[in-house]
């Protein structure tokens, strides 16, 4: 039998997910079906699926023994070349993964950090993504208790590290850069809110909900927009004329995903300040994803992480146009009290969506006359 021709640069992508204690099957189907769509985004083709339930993971491979003789062999029947966890895994599991397959092995935070490194463009996105890179790597370099200290004979100080720390040391001087980088951007973005004139509206959401969509149809701009998760890395910021004939800046921001690396989110922590001195929210969801409860409990503890939940929001239920938004409506009343509804491919439910911003936000300062002022007749 021939054997199988592959383009060489194309990565064939194994996908394996372990779900552990207590986890429900349809938030553990959600998570395998989002890691497919991150596969595809970062460039792979998904050939294969293999999931298991374990009260625990186990402390060298992550799953059973049993388990990764089935990885193995179908590794073989699909001709698989990489593997993608949807756990996250430690270094000594990765590395006795990839020994023991002779298969690249990645995890989803490493999956993750992939997309952000190909999708950043300006010079801010790729300083944190380069900031959360390294902090990962680091976190990665295993450590043996049993090394050698290189130790110094007479009359000689050694100095006294490890292989370990040798190669741990420049990567940490590349951290410090880059925190003292993105410290000095931070400061600027900081000196430029304080000459601010116009109000500032952040839309938040969920990887994918149509957040490059909705500023486009509100400012008529032509922001980035692809059917793939983490499209927009860059912030871009637009002027929205509102109905009570004031205008205000509408920004939007990286989209929050499930089990978001915590290195990423410190990394964006400049970025995501917008959203924290925001005037206002607007949290956009899909309407038609059968995740939206889980999808939103993700954004809400994500604001909650960059300190951003005592910010005015309104819930702007996107893509009305699949489905009907009227029982997710009902869910969310409680929770959210200003809820808009619209289509921002269709471009339905617009001049609604402007009117209720204008009436979250704070009244326009009435502008005095200058004192001394008279009026000329």
């Amino acid at each position: 039998m021939p054997a199988m021709i592959h383009n060489v640069t194309e990565e064939r992508a194994l996908l394996v997910q372990v779900v552990v204690a207590r986890r429900s099957r349809q938030e553990a189907q959600g998570s395998l079906d989002e890691l497919r769509r991150l596969s595809d985004t970062a460039g792979a083709r998904v050939v294969g699926t293999i999931t298991q339930r374990l009260r625990k993971p186990t402390p060298s491979f992550f799953v059973g023994q049993g388990k990764l003789a089935e990885i193995k062999l179908a590794c073989e029947h699909t001709d698989a070349n990489l593997i993608v966890f949807d756990n996250e895994l430690t270094s000594v599991q990765v590395n006795n993964l990839d020994l023991s397959i002779g298969i690249k092995v990645i995890d989803r935070t490493e999956l993750i950090l992939q997309i952000f490194a190909r999708r950043a463009k300006s010079a801010e996105a790729q300083i944190q993504v380069e900031l959360a890179q390294l902090q990962y790597l680091v976190s990665r370099i295993p450590i043996s208790e049993k090394q050698q200290r290189f130790q110094g004979g007479i009359g000689m100080r050694g100095p006294g590290e490890s292989p370990f720390q040798l190669r741990n040391a420049p990567m940490r001087r590349r951290i410090v850069a880059a925190k003292k980088k993105l410290k000095t951007i931070q400061e600027r973005r900081r000196r430029t809110r304080k000459h601010r004139r116009l109000p500032l509206v952040a839309l938040v959401g969920y990887t994918n909900a149509g957040k490059s969509t909705l500023l486009n149809v509100l400012a008529s701009a032509n922001a980035y927009v692809d059917d793939r998760l983490f499209a927009t890395l860059d912030t871009k910021t637009k002027i929205v004329h509102l109905p009570d004939d004031r205008n205000v800046l509408v920004t939007d921001t990286v989209g929050f995903i499930r089990n978001l690396p915590h290195g990423l989110v410190a990394s964006f922590r400049s970025t995501l300040e917008e959203v924290s001195e925001a005037d206002l929210l607007l949290i956009v969801a899909d309407t038609s994803h059968a995740s939206l409860p889980d999808h939103l409990d993700v954004v809400t503890a994500t604001l909650r992480d960059i300190d951003a939940m005592n910010v005015p929001a309104i819930l702007v239920l996107n893509k009305i146009d699949k489905a009907d938004p009227g029982g997710v409506m009902e869910e969310f009343r409680g929770t959210f009290e200003d809820i808009s509804c619209v289509s921002a491919v269709k471009k339905r439910g617009l001049a609604s969506l402007k009117k209720a911003i204008a009436s979250k936000l704070p009244p326009p300062p009435v502008l005095k006359p200058a004192e001394g002022w008279k009026e000329l007749v």
